[in-house]
């Protein structure tokens, strides 16, 4: 198996800035950068000072109406090679959000697919 690591923590927030604010202000986490992508909600990754790797990923969502325990978007997990991790997990018959891979603009690459729950994880590999 090759899951390497908790990438980072997917949260929903309805209002971005104010998220942001206390995220940095309270919990002491920087605000490593943000992304308005078409066809996604804006986003925001956050991360402790003097590290380099994102710990909360904001994902603003207008309007919702959250269950008190449905705020966790999703559990990234960090992989080394995202293509075979997708094959080991058709072989046991995982439930993908989305059959393809998806990879970002600067090469990074992912993919979700469903817990036992129908909680969404996501496996990420990170462009070197």
């Amino acid at each position: 198996m090759a899951i390497q690591k908790i990438h980072h923590i997917g949260v929903m927030v309805s209002d971005m800035e104010a998220s942001i604010t206390f995220y940095r202000e309270v919990i002491g986490l920087e605000l490593f950068k943000r992304l308005n992508l078409e066809n996604v909600p804006p986003l925001a990754f956050l991360g402790f000072p003097n590290a380099k790797e994102t710990t909360v990923e904001l994902v603003e969502v207008k309007g919702a109406n959250f269950a008190e325990e449905g705020r966790v978007h999703h559990l990234a997990f960090g992989v080394a090679d995202i293509e075979a991790e997708v094959e080991r997990l058709k072989d046991l018959n995982v439930s993908f959000v989305n059959e393809n891979v998806n990879t970002m603009s600067n090469g990074s690459k992912n993919i979700f697919f469903y817990g036992p729950d129908r909680e969404r994880i996501e496996l990420f590999e990170e462009l070197n």
